[in-house]
Protein backbone atom coordinates (compact mmCIF):
# COMPACT_ATOMS: atom_id res chain seq x y z
CA UNK A 1 0.00 0.00 0.00
CA UNK A 2 1.35 3.37 -1.16
CA UNK A 3 2.09 6.08 1.47
CA UNK A 4 -0.15 8.20 0.05
CA UNK A 5 -3.19 5.94 0.55
CA UNK A 6 -2.37 5.27 4.06
CA UNK A 7 -2.22 8.64 4.76
CA UNK A 8 -5.55 9.10 3.00
CA UNK A 9 -6.87 6.08 5.07
CA UNK A 10 -5.16 7.42 8.33
CA UNK A 11 -7.23 10.68 7.69
CA UNK A 12 -10.42 8.70 6.96
CA UNK A 13 -10.26 6.57 10.09
CA UNK A 14 -9.68 9.48 12.62
CA UNK A 15 -13.44 9.77 11.61
CA UNK A 16 -14.64 6.18 13.45
CA UNK A 17 -15.27 6.56 17.60
CA UNK A 18 -14.65 3.03 17.76
CA UNK A 19 -10.93 2.15 18.13
CA UNK A 20 -9.74 1.11 14.79
CA UNK A 21 -6.84 0.26 13.08
CA UNK A 22 -5.11 -0.91 9.75
CA UNK A 23 -2.89 -4.12 9.89
CA UNK A 24 -0.90 -5.72 7.59
CA UNK A 25 2.54 -5.95 6.00
CA UNK A 26 4.91 -3.39 7.89
CA UNK A 27 8.88 -3.92 7.65
CA UNK A 28 8.18 -7.52 6.91
CA UNK A 29 6.42 -8.64 9.78
CA UNK A 30 2.70 -7.83 10.26
CA UNK A 31 2.08 -4.25 12.03
CA UNK A 32 0.26 -1.58 12.35
CA UNK A 33 0.06 0.94 9.26
CA UNK A 34 -2.04 3.44 10.84
CA UNK A 35 -4.49 3.98 13.80
CA UNK A 36 -7.52 6.22 14.91
CA UNK A 37 -6.89 8.00 18.27
CA UNK A 38 -9.25 6.43 19.82
CA UNK A 39 -7.13 3.35 19.54
CA UNK A 40 -4.37 4.93 20.22
CA UNK A 41 -6.33 6.34 23.73
CA UNK A 42 -6.94 2.57 24.46
CA UNK A 43 -3.45 2.41 25.25
CA UNK A 44 -2.72 -0.67 22.85
CA UNK A 45 0.13 1.13 20.90
CA UNK A 46 1.03 1.75 17.27
CA UNK A 47 4.24 0.10 17.17
CA UNK A 48 5.32 -3.35 16.47
CA UNK A 49 7.39 -3.80 19.52
CA UNK A 50 4.66 -1.67 21.68
CA UNK A 51 1.51 -3.18 20.73
CA UNK A 52 0.30 -5.79 22.72
CA UNK A 53 -2.28 -6.08 20.36
CA UNK A 54 0.31 -6.87 17.66
CA UNK A 55 2.48 -9.52 20.10
CA UNK A 56 -0.51 -11.17 20.99
CA UNK A 57 -2.47 -11.44 18.17
CA UNK A 58 0.13 -10.70 15.47
CA UNK A 59 0.24 -14.41 13.73
CA UNK A 60 -4.02 -14.62 13.78
CA UNK A 61 -3.83 -11.87 11.71
CA UNK A 62 -1.04 -12.94 9.38
CA UNK A 63 -3.38 -16.20 8.96
CA UNK A 64 -6.51 -13.95 8.32
CA UNK A 65 -4.54 -12.02 5.52
CA UNK A 66 -3.69 -15.20 4.30
CA UNK A 67 -6.60 -16.89 3.70
CA UNK A 68 -10.03 -16.28 1.69
CA UNK A 69 -11.96 -14.93 4.31
CA UNK A 70 -13.17 -11.11 4.75
CA UNK A 71 -14.25 -10.91 7.98
CA UNK A 72 -13.48 -12.67 11.67
CA UNK A 73 -14.68 -12.03 14.49
CA UNK A 74 -13.72 -13.14 18.08
CA UNK A 75 -13.06 -12.15 21.46
CA UNK A 76 -9.92 -11.02 22.92
CA UNK A 77 -8.86 -10.55 26.81
CA UNK A 78 -6.08 -7.60 27.33
CA UNK A 79 -4.59 -7.41 30.92
CA UNK A 80 -3.83 -9.14 33.96
CA UNK A 81 -6.74 -10.78 36.71
CA UNK A 82 -7.16 -7.80 38.80
CA UNK A 83 -7.22 -5.25 35.18
CA UNK A 84 -8.53 -7.35 32.48
CA UNK A 85 -10.16 -5.64 29.97
CA UNK A 86 -12.19 -7.56 27.78
CA UNK A 87 -13.18 -6.29 23.47
CA UNK A 88 -14.66 -7.59 20.91
CA UNK A 89 -12.51 -7.86 17.45
CA UNK A 90 -13.56 -7.45 14.29
CA UNK A 91 -11.11 -8.25 11.16
CA UNK A 92 -12.54 -7.04 7.76
CA UNK A 93 -11.39 -6.28 4.28
CA UNK A 94 -12.60 -5.27 0.86
CA UNK A 95 -11.07 -8.66 -1.04
CA UNK A 96 -9.51 -12.06 -0.14
CA UNK A 97 -6.64 -10.03 -2.41
CA UNK A 98 -6.29 -7.30 -0.20
CA UNK A 99 -2.58 -7.23 1.83
CA UNK A 100 -4.09 -5.33 4.68
CA UNK A 101 -7.13 -5.73 6.66
CA UNK A 102 -8.76 -3.26 8.92
CA UNK A 103 -9.22 -4.28 12.84
CA UNK A 104 -12.17 -2.77 15.06
CA UNK A 105 -11.90 -3.16 19.00
CA UNK A 106 -15.68 -2.35 20.66
CA UNK A 107 -14.70 -2.86 24.26
CA UNK A 108 -17.04 -4.86 26.77
CA UNK A 109 -15.42 -4.59 30.10
CA UNK A 110 -17.90 -2.69 31.64
CA UNK A 111 -20.34 -4.70 30.51
CA UNK A 112 -18.95 -8.20 31.69
CA UNK A 113 -17.54 -6.90 34.97
CA UNK A 114 -21.62 -5.76 35.61
CA UNK A 115 -23.08 -9.04 33.87
CA UNK A 116 -20.56 -10.95 36.19
CA UNK A 117 -20.90 -9.09 39.21
CA UNK A 118 -24.75 -9.84 38.91
CA UNK A 119 -24.29 -12.98 38.17
CA UNK A 120 -21.55 -13.48 41.44
CA UNK A 121 -25.02 -11.94 43.44
CA UNK A 122 -27.69 -14.51 41.86
CA UNK A 123 -25.17 -17.47 43.12
CA UNK A 124 -24.82 -16.83 46.62
CA UNK A 125 -26.50 -16.59 49.28
CA UNK A 126 -27.30 -12.67 51.02
CA UNK A 127 -27.24 -13.99 54.59
CA UNK A 128 -24.47 -16.12 55.17
CA UNK A 129 -22.57 -15.17 51.72
CA UNK A 130 -22.32 -18.75 50.81
CA UNK A 131 -23.07 -19.98 47.51
CA UNK A 132 -26.69 -20.56 47.36
CA UNK A 133 -29.16 -23.62 45.49
CA UNK A 134 -28.04 -22.39 42.12
CA UNK A 135 -24.44 -22.00 42.65
CA UNK A 136 -24.18 -25.64 44.41
CA UNK A 137 -26.07 -26.97 41.59
CA UNK A 138 -23.41 -25.90 39.38
CA UNK A 139 -20.32 -26.44 41.41
CA UNK A 140 -21.72 -30.22 41.18
CA UNK A 141 -22.73 -30.37 37.33
CA UNK A 142 -19.07 -29.32 36.90
CA UNK A 143 -17.44 -31.80 39.14
CA UNK A 144 -20.22 -34.56 37.49
CA UNK A 145 -18.66 -33.07 33.95
CA UNK A 146 -15.07 -33.51 35.24
CA UNK A 147 -15.36 -36.99 34.65
CA UNK A 148 -12.85 -39.37 36.65
CA UNK A 149 -13.46 -41.87 39.76
CA UNK A 150 -16.62 -41.13 40.78
CA UNK A 151 -16.63 -42.42 44.17
CA UNK A 152 -14.29 -39.54 44.94
CA UNK A 153 -16.96 -36.91 45.66
CA UNK A 154 -20.40 -37.09 48.29
CA UNK A 155 -22.98 -34.71 49.13
CA UNK A 156 -23.92 -34.23 52.32
CA UNK A 157 -27.48 -31.89 53.26
CA UNK A 158 -27.92 -30.67 56.32
CA UNK A 159 -31.22 -29.50 57.51
CA UNK A 160 -31.37 -27.63 61.20
CA UNK A 161 -33.79 -29.90 63.58
CA UNK A 162 -36.74 -27.54 64.81
CA UNK A 163 -35.27 -24.50 63.33
CA UNK A 164 -38.83 -22.59 63.19
CA UNK A 165 -38.96 -22.73 66.96
CA UNK A 166 -36.74 -20.02 67.16
CA UNK A 167 -37.66 -17.77 64.47
CA UNK A 168 -41.42 -18.77 66.83
CA UNK A 169 -39.97 -17.83 70.00
CA UNK A 170 -37.11 -15.09 69.35
CA UNK A 171 -37.94 -13.64 65.59
CA UNK A 172 -36.62 -13.44 62.33
CA UNK A 173 -33.28 -11.62 63.14
CA UNK A 174 -32.73 -13.65 65.75
CA UNK A 175 -33.22 -16.98 63.40
CA UNK A 176 -30.44 -15.18 60.70
CA UNK A 177 -28.31 -14.65 63.09
CA UNK A 178 -28.42 -18.77 63.78
CA UNK A 179 -28.16 -19.14 60.58
CA UNK A 180 -24.77 -17.09 60.10
CA UNK A 181 -23.34 -18.70 63.55
CA UNK A 182 -24.21 -21.89 62.02
CA UNK A 183 -22.44 -21.32 58.62
CA UNK A 184 -19.38 -20.31 60.43
CA UNK A 185 -19.53 -23.62 62.43
CA UNK A 186 -19.59 -25.79 59.35
CA UNK A 187 -17.09 -24.20 57.58
CA UNK A 188 -14.60 -24.42 60.56
CA UNK A 189 -15.44 -27.76 60.11
CA UNK A 190 -14.46 -28.56 56.54
CA UNK A 191 -11.55 -28.45 54.41
CA UNK A 192 -10.60 -25.71 51.74
CA UNK A 193 -11.08 -28.14 49.00
CA UNK A 194 -15.30 -28.91 50.07
CA UNK A 195 -17.60 -26.66 49.31
CA UNK A 196 -20.24 -25.71 51.91
CA UNK A 197 -23.64 -23.76 50.53
CA UNK A 198 -26.78 -22.81 51.50
CA UNK A 199 -29.46 -24.80 49.81
CA UNK A 200 -32.37 -23.62 51.50
CA UNK A 201 -33.91 -21.71 54.22
CA UNK A 202 -32.48 -23.84 57.26
CA UNK A 203 -30.52 -26.17 54.97
CA UNK A 204 -26.64 -26.72 53.63
CA UNK A 205 -25.41 -28.85 51.24
CA UNK A 206 -21.71 -29.76 51.50
CA UNK A 207 -19.51 -30.92 48.24
CA UNK A 208 -17.22 -33.44 49.96
CA UNK A 209 -14.25 -34.50 48.05
CA UNK A 210 -12.83 -37.72 49.19
CA UNK A 211 -9.36 -38.35 49.64
CA UNK A 212 -9.85 -42.11 50.90
CA UNK A 213 -12.92 -44.21 51.10
CA UNK A 214 -16.82 -43.36 51.62
CA UNK A 215 -16.10 -43.62 55.70
CA UNK A 216 -14.24 -40.61 55.04
CA UNK A 217 -18.13 -38.80 54.74
CA UNK A 218 -19.33 -40.31 58.28
CA UNK A 219 -16.38 -38.84 59.54
CA UNK A 220 -16.90 -35.68 58.14
CA UNK A 221 -21.06 -35.73 59.27
CA UNK A 222 -19.33 -36.76 63.10
CA UNK A 223 -17.33 -33.09 62.78
CA UNK A 224 -19.94 -31.13 62.11
CA UNK A 225 -22.43 -32.78 64.56
CA UNK A 226 -19.96 -31.77 66.95
CA UNK A 227 -19.18 -28.08 65.43
CA UNK A 228 -23.51 -27.83 66.55
CA UNK A 229 -23.13 -29.73 69.98
CA UNK A 230 -21.29 -26.81 71.79
CA UNK A 231 -24.83 -24.34 72.12
CA UNK A 232 -25.48 -21.10 70.85
CA UNK A 233 -25.98 -18.10 73.11
CA UNK A 234 -28.78 -15.66 71.57
CA UNK A 235 -30.29 -13.31 73.32
CA UNK A 236 -30.65 -14.85 77.04
CA UNK A 237 -31.39 -17.86 75.86
CA UNK A 238 -28.66 -20.77 75.23
CA UNK A 239 -29.80 -22.68 72.09
CA UNK A 240 -28.91 -26.15 70.90
CA UNK A 241 -28.89 -27.23 67.56
CA UNK A 242 -29.36 -30.68 66.27
CA UNK A 243 -29.07 -31.29 63.10
CA UNK A 244 -30.28 -33.88 60.56
CA UNK A 245 -27.54 -35.46 57.88
CA UNK A 246 -28.15 -37.05 54.56
CA UNK A 247 -25.03 -39.05 52.13
CA UNK A 248 -25.22 -39.64 49.08
CA UNK A 249 -22.12 -40.54 46.73
CA UNK A 250 -21.06 -39.95 43.21
CA UNK A 251 -21.68 -42.28 40.75
CA UNK A 252 -21.22 -42.74 37.18
CA UNK A 253 -24.87 -43.69 36.67
CA UNK A 254 -25.75 -40.58 37.95
CA UNK A 255 -25.05 -37.26 35.35
CA UNK A 256 -28.26 -35.09 36.52
CA UNK A 257 -26.90 -32.85 40.01
CA UNK A 258 -30.35 -32.19 40.74
CA UNK A 259 -30.76 -35.96 41.13
CA UNK A 260 -27.46 -36.27 43.78
CA UNK A 261 -29.14 -33.45 45.66
CA UNK A 262 -32.27 -35.20 45.83
CA UNK A 263 -31.22 -38.74 47.17
CA UNK A 264 -28.94 -36.93 50.11
CA UNK A 265 -32.46 -35.33 50.78
CA UNK A 266 -34.19 -38.27 50.95
CA UNK A 267 -31.42 -39.58 53.03
CA UNK A 268 -32.17 -36.57 55.68
CA UNK A 269 -35.85 -37.93 56.03
CA UNK A 270 -34.17 -40.87 57.47
CA UNK A 271 -31.69 -39.10 59.47
CA UNK A 272 -34.50 -37.49 61.46
CA UNK A 273 -35.78 -41.07 62.52
CA UNK A 274 -32.74 -42.36 62.88
CA UNK A 275 -31.35 -40.07 64.53
CA UNK A 276 -28.05 -40.30 62.42
CA UNK A 277 -26.45 -39.55 59.86
CA UNK A 278 -27.86 -41.80 56.72
CA UNK A 279 -26.91 -42.79 53.53
CA UNK A 280 -29.02 -42.57 50.88
CA UNK A 281 -30.19 -46.04 49.39
CA UNK A 282 -31.51 -47.16 46.48
CA UNK A 283 -34.05 -49.30 47.57
CA UNK A 284 -35.62 -46.95 50.21
CA UNK A 285 -36.03 -44.05 47.48
CA UNK A 286 -37.21 -46.77 44.84
CA UNK A 287 -40.11 -47.57 47.54
CA UNK A 288 -40.23 -44.33 48.30
CA UNK A 289 -40.72 -43.65 44.32
CA UNK A 290 -43.02 -45.92 44.35
CA UNK A 291 -45.21 -44.95 47.08
CA UNK A 292 -45.28 -41.50 44.89
CA UNK A 293 -46.76 -43.42 41.90
CA UNK A 294 -49.16 -44.98 44.04
CA UNK A 295 -50.37 -41.58 44.92
CA UNK A 296 -50.83 -40.46 41.72
CA UNK A 297 -52.86 -43.25 40.65
CA UNK A 298 -55.19 -43.25 43.99
CA UNK A 299 -56.04 -40.24 43.77
CA UNK A 300 -57.42 -40.77 39.84
CA UNK A 301 -59.06 -44.16 41.29
CA UNK A 302 -60.66 -41.98 44.36
CA UNK A 303 -61.94 -39.26 41.32
CA UNK A 304 -63.32 -42.03 39.18
CA UNK A 305 -64.91 -44.30 41.86
CA UNK A 306 -62.68 -47.12 41.28
CA UNK A 307 -61.86 -48.56 44.78
CA UNK A 308 -64.35 -51.34 46.23
CA UNK A 309 -65.25 -52.73 49.64
CA UNK A 310 -64.92 -56.30 50.58
CA UNK A 311 -66.89 -57.48 53.66
CA UNK A 312 -65.63 -59.61 56.32
CA UNK A 313 -68.13 -61.26 59.07
CA UNK A 314 -68.01 -60.56 62.58
CA UNK A 315 -69.58 -63.79 64.54
CA UNK A 316 -71.13 -64.00 68.29
CA UNK A 317 -68.87 -66.59 69.61
CA UNK A 318 -71.44 -67.65 71.55
CA UNK A 319 -74.07 -67.99 69.07
CA UNK A 320 -72.34 -68.74 66.20
CA UNK A 321 -74.41 -65.76 64.43
CA UNK A 322 -73.31 -63.18 62.19
CA UNK A 323 -73.75 -59.87 64.12
CA UNK A 324 -71.86 -57.66 61.83
CA UNK A 325 -68.92 -56.94 58.86
CA UNK A 326 -66.19 -55.46 58.53
CA UNK A 327 -65.93 -53.01 55.35
CA UNK A 328 -62.56 -53.26 54.14
CA UNK A 329 -61.17 -51.19 51.04
CA UNK A 330 -59.97 -53.12 47.85
CA UNK A 331 -58.28 -51.33 44.72
CA UNK A 332 -57.64 -52.69 41.57
CA UNK A 333 -55.33 -50.23 39.56
CA UNK A 334 -55.70 -49.58 35.90
CA UNK A 335 -53.09 -51.84 35.10
CA UNK A 336 -54.39 -54.29 37.44
CA UNK A 337 -52.39 -54.75 39.74
CA UNK A 338 -54.34 -55.89 42.99
CA UNK A 339 -53.79 -53.28 46.13
CA UNK A 340 -54.48 -53.95 50.12
CA UNK A 341 -55.41 -51.61 52.44
CA UNK A 342 -51.69 -51.87 53.67
CA UNK A 343 -50.31 -50.70 50.48
CA UNK A 344 -52.25 -47.79 49.45
CA UNK A 345 -53.89 -46.57 53.39
CA UNK A 346 -50.51 -45.42 54.28
CA UNK A 347 -49.94 -43.42 51.22
CA UNK A 348 -52.95 -42.05 51.65
CA UNK A 349 -52.68 -41.10 55.01
CA UNK A 350 -49.52 -39.33 54.28
CA UNK A 351 -51.00 -37.26 51.19
CA UNK A 352 -53.94 -35.91 52.72
CA UNK A 353 -56.19 -38.66 50.37
CA UNK A 354 -57.47 -40.62 53.26
CA UNK A 355 -60.00 -37.69 53.72
CA UNK A 356 -61.59 -38.49 50.29
CA UNK A 357 -61.22 -42.23 50.45
CA UNK A 358 -62.35 -42.47 54.29
CA UNK A 359 -65.58 -40.52 53.02
CA UNK A 360 -66.10 -42.69 49.99
CA UNK A 361 -66.12 -45.60 52.58
CA UNK A 362 -68.55 -44.61 54.79
CA UNK A 363 -71.20 -43.69 52.01
CA UNK A 364 -70.46 -46.84 50.13
CA UNK A 365 -70.85 -48.89 53.35
CA UNK A 366 -73.84 -47.69 54.13
CA UNK A 367 -75.14 -47.79 50.19
CA UNK A 368 -74.67 -51.51 50.42
CA UNK A 369 -76.23 -51.87 54.02
CA UNK A 370 -78.98 -49.90 52.32
CA UNK A 371 -79.10 -52.35 49.59
CA UNK A 372 -79.13 -55.82 51.60
CA UNK A 373 -82.04 -54.20 53.69
CA UNK A 374 -84.15 -54.09 50.73
CA UNK A 375 -83.00 -57.27 49.45
CA UNK A 376 -83.68 -59.14 52.49
CA UNK A 377 -87.12 -57.41 52.49
CA UNK A 378 -87.22 -54.85 55.60
CA UNK A 379 -83.95 -55.25 57.23
CA UNK A 380 -80.63 -57.83 56.99
CA UNK A 381 -80.27 -57.63 60.64
CA UNK A 382 -76.45 -56.75 60.98
CA UNK A 383 -73.70 -53.96 61.45
CA UNK A 384 -71.71 -52.99 59.59
CA UNK A 385 -68.13 -51.38 60.40
CA UNK A 386 -65.86 -48.73 59.10
CA UNK A 387 -62.40 -47.85 59.93
CA UNK A 388 -61.58 -44.38 60.86
CA UNK A 389 -57.75 -43.48 60.43
CA UNK A 390 -56.22 -41.23 63.04
CA UNK A 391 -55.59 -38.99 60.37
CA UNK A 392 -58.47 -38.74 59.27
CA UNK A 393 -59.94 -38.07 62.53
CA UNK A 394 -57.67 -35.01 62.81
CA UNK A 395 -58.34 -33.15 59.63
CA UNK A 396 -62.14 -34.29 58.87
CA UNK A 397 -65.43 -33.70 60.74
CA UNK A 398 -66.36 -36.97 61.22
CA UNK A 399 -69.50 -37.07 62.55
CA UNK A 400 -70.92 -34.58 60.33
CA UNK A 401 -69.74 -37.08 57.47
CA UNK A 402 -71.21 -40.10 59.26
CA UNK A 403 -74.44 -38.57 59.57
CA UNK A 404 -74.89 -36.65 56.47
CA UNK A 405 -73.91 -41.11 54.50
CA UNK A 406 -76.76 -42.59 57.34
CA UNK A 407 -79.36 -39.70 55.98
CA UNK A 408 -78.63 -40.52 52.57
CA UNK A 409 -78.86 -43.83 52.56
CA UNK A 410 -81.93 -43.84 55.11
CA UNK A 411 -80.27 -45.97 57.92
CA UNK A 412 -80.31 -45.37 61.52
CA UNK A 413 -76.88 -44.61 63.29
CA UNK A 414 -77.21 -47.82 65.10
CA UNK A 415 -76.13 -49.90 62.29
CA UNK A 416 -73.28 -48.52 61.97
CA UNK A 417 -69.46 -49.26 63.74
CA UNK A 418 -66.96 -46.71 63.63
CA UNK A 419 -63.10 -48.35 64.41
CA UNK A 420 -60.58 -46.32 65.18
CA UNK A 421 -56.93 -47.28 66.79
CA UNK A 422 -54.91 -46.20 70.09
CA UNK A 423 -52.92 -43.82 68.31
CA UNK A 424 -55.77 -41.38 67.41
CA UNK A 425 -55.71 -40.65 71.13
CA UNK A 426 -52.55 -39.22 71.19
CA UNK A 427 -52.39 -36.14 69.05
CA UNK A 428 -55.55 -34.10 70.39
CA UNK A 429 -57.27 -36.28 72.90
CA UNK A 430 -59.96 -33.63 73.43
CA UNK A 431 -61.19 -33.67 69.73
CA UNK A 432 -61.00 -37.41 69.36
CA UNK A 433 -63.26 -37.19 72.36
CA UNK A 434 -65.40 -34.65 71.03
CA UNK A 435 -65.78 -36.65 67.86
CA UNK A 436 -66.78 -40.03 69.29
CA UNK A 437 -69.51 -38.13 71.82
CA UNK A 438 -70.92 -36.70 68.55
CA UNK A 439 -70.99 -40.30 67.23
CA UNK A 440 -72.43 -41.64 69.96
CA UNK A 441 -75.39 -38.69 69.64
CA UNK A 442 -76.13 -40.21 66.13
CA UNK A 443 -76.36 -44.03 67.62
CA UNK A 444 -73.20 -45.17 66.08
CA UNK A 445 -70.66 -48.65 68.15
CA UNK A 446 -67.28 -46.91 69.14
CA UNK A 447 -64.91 -49.65 68.89
CA UNK A 448 -61.55 -49.83 70.15
CA UNK A 449 -59.33 -51.64 66.93
CA UNK A 450 -56.05 -52.71 67.33
CA UNK A 451 -56.07 -52.80 71.37
CA UNK A 452 -52.54 -53.53 72.77
CA UNK A 453 -50.26 -52.64 70.17
CA UNK A 454 -50.48 -48.58 70.79
CA UNK A 455 -50.76 -46.05 73.20
CA UNK A 456 -52.60 -47.57 75.89
CA UNK A 457 -54.15 -44.79 78.74
CA UNK A 458 -56.95 -46.38 80.65
CA UNK A 459 -58.24 -43.02 82.02
CA UNK A 460 -59.05 -42.56 77.87
CA UNK A 461 -61.11 -46.24 78.46
CA UNK A 462 -62.96 -44.88 81.31
CA UNK A 463 -63.61 -41.86 80.26
CA UNK A 464 -64.56 -41.83 76.42
CA UNK A 465 -67.57 -43.50 74.99
CA UNK A 466 -65.96 -46.84 73.66
CA UNK A 467 -68.37 -49.80 73.38
CA UNK A 468 -65.77 -52.45 72.11
CA UNK A 469 -62.42 -53.68 72.30
CA UNK A 470 -60.34 -55.25 69.36
CA UNK A 471 -58.06 -57.50 70.74
CA UNK A 472 -55.01 -57.84 67.72
CA UNK A 473 -54.44 -60.63 66.03
CA UNK A 474 -51.06 -60.44 66.80
CA UNK A 475 -52.60 -61.72 70.20
CA UNK A 476 -55.25 -64.15 69.11
CA UNK A 477 -52.65 -66.05 66.49
CA UNK A 478 -51.43 -69.20 68.05
CA UNK A 479 -52.45 -68.04 71.36
CA UNK A 480 -52.83 -71.39 72.46
CA UNK A 481 -49.49 -72.55 72.08
CA UNK A 482 -48.13 -68.92 74.43
CA UNK A 483 -49.03 -68.67 77.85
CA UNK A 484 -48.26 -64.67 77.42
CA UNK A 485 -50.45 -64.74 74.96
CA UNK A 486 -53.01 -66.26 76.69
CA UNK A 487 -52.07 -64.00 79.80
CA UNK A 488 -52.53 -60.78 77.99
CA UNK A 489 -55.93 -61.53 76.21
CA UNK A 490 -57.31 -62.89 79.71
CA UNK A 491 -55.79 -59.89 80.99
CA UNK A 492 -58.24 -57.45 77.52
CA UNK A 493 -61.00 -59.29 78.35
CA UNK A 494 -61.14 -58.79 82.58
CA UNK A 495 -60.17 -55.00 81.50
CA UNK A 496 -63.15 -55.02 79.02
CA UNK A 497 -65.68 -56.79 81.28
CA UNK A 498 -64.48 -53.85 84.54
CA UNK A 499 -65.43 -51.24 82.30
CA UNK A 500 -68.68 -52.75 80.34
CA UNK A 501 -67.00 -53.31 76.61
CA UNK A 502 -67.83 -55.71 74.69
CA UNK A 503 -64.47 -57.66 72.95
CA UNK A 504 -64.27 -58.68 69.45
CA UNK A 505 -61.29 -61.00 68.47
CA UNK A 506 -59.38 -60.49 65.33
CA UNK A 507 -57.13 -63.83 63.41
CA UNK A 508 -59.65 -66.52 64.57
CA UNK A 509 -58.60 -69.20 62.16
CA UNK A 510 -59.41 -72.47 64.33
CA UNK A 511 -62.45 -74.14 65.37
CA UNK A 512 -60.65 -75.11 68.73
CA UNK A 513 -58.86 -70.91 69.13
CA UNK A 514 -62.95 -69.47 68.95
CA UNK A 515 -64.20 -72.20 71.58
CA UNK A 516 -61.67 -71.23 73.81
CA UNK A 517 -61.83 -67.50 73.24
CA UNK A 518 -65.52 -67.77 74.34
CA UNK A 519 -64.94 -70.12 77.21
CA UNK A 520 -62.33 -67.01 77.96
CA UNK A 521 -65.79 -64.45 77.80
CA UNK A 522 -64.68 -63.01 74.34
CA UNK A 523 -68.41 -61.62 73.11
CA UNK A 524 -67.32 -61.41 68.99
CA UNK A 525 -64.66 -62.85 66.86
CA UNK A 526 -63.41 -62.51 63.18
CA UNK A 527 -60.78 -64.99 61.06
CA UNK A 528 -60.34 -67.25 58.31
CA UNK A 529 -62.49 -69.82 60.35
CA UNK A 530 -65.68 -68.06 59.11
CA UNK A 531 -64.42 -66.63 56.07
CA UNK A 532 -62.16 -63.98 54.47
CA UNK A 533 -63.06 -60.73 53.14
CA UNK A 534 -65.82 -61.19 50.73
CA UNK A 535 -67.27 -58.58 47.85
CA UNK A 536 -70.43 -57.68 48.80
CA UNK A 537 -72.77 -60.51 46.81
CA UNK A 538 -70.73 -63.05 48.40
CA UNK A 539 -71.00 -61.78 51.46
CA UNK A 540 -74.60 -61.12 51.43
CA UNK A 541 -75.15 -64.61 50.59
CA UNK A 542 -72.84 -65.83 53.64
CA UNK A 543 -75.09 -63.76 55.56
CA UNK A 544 -77.97 -65.68 54.83
CA UNK A 545 -76.95 -68.77 55.07
CA UNK A 546 -75.10 -68.61 58.48
CA UNK A 547 -78.13 -67.03 59.96
CA UNK A 548 -80.65 -69.15 58.32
Amino acid sequence: MLPSQLAGIAASIELIPVALALVGPVENRIGIAAANGAFRQAGLGTTVGESALIEQLGDRFARFLGSDGEREEFSWEFGDAVDCRHFRIMLARRSPKSTHCFVTLTDHTGELRTERNLRREMMTDSLTGLPNRAAFSERLEDKIAAGGDAAHYAVLIIDLDRFSRVNACLGSMAGDELLITVARRLKGALRAVDVLARTGGDEFGILLTLEGDSSEADHVAQRIEQALATPFRMSDFEIRVACSIGVAFGSDEIDDPEDLIRHAQFAVKRSKTSGHAEHYQTRAFDAARAAFGIETELRRAIEQGALRLTYQPICDLATGRVVAFESLARWTSESGQEYLPNDFIPVAEESGLIVPLGRWALDEAAKTLRAWDIKAGGGCGVKFAVNLSAIQLHRDDIAPAVESALMAHKLAGSRFTLELTESALVADPQRVSDTMHALKQLGATIAMDDFGTGYSNLAYLQKLPIDVLKIDRSFVTGMLADRDKIAIVRAILSLAQALGMDTTAEGIETNELAQTLAALGCTFGQGYVYAKPLEADMAYDFLMSANT
